[in-house]
């Protein structure tokens, strides 16, 4: 799995915001990382359907310091967190390199 330069943290959550993986740096701003933030995802994941435009699949926010980048994986939510100028591209390929290990992780949360 390639890095990208200014990712401070990974996070697979369920729809509540509940993590089940984290993988963090010190970096990583504690606040992103807490359940009444990771939850937010799913409420606008959700309004967003509501919309008539299809399921929503991602969702990009640039703040002044960071931006996250939180895609729908159903039942799962996985959420990166990087600095404003990290490589935005490069962070969404790392999806498609988790692919395998969400879909293992989407089996066990599936059967709970």
């Amino acid at each position: 799995m390639g890095t990208v330069e200014g990712l401070h943290a990974i996070a697979v959550t369920d729809r509540d915001g509940v993590v089940i993986v984290k993988v963090a740096g010190q970096m990583a701003p504690d606040t992103a990382l807490r359940p009444p933030f990771l939850s937010v995802f799913g409420v606008m994941t959700e309004q967003a359907g509501k919309m008539g435009m299809g399921t929503n699949k991602r969702i990009i926010n640039f703040y002044d310091r960071y931006q996250t980048i939180q895609v729908n994986y159903h039942p799962l939510l996985l959420h990166f967190i990087a600095d404003t100028n990290a490589n935005t591209g490069l962070i969404l390929e790392l999806e498609n390199e988790l692919e395998d290990v969400l879909k293992d992780i989407s089996k066990v949360v599936g059967m709970m």
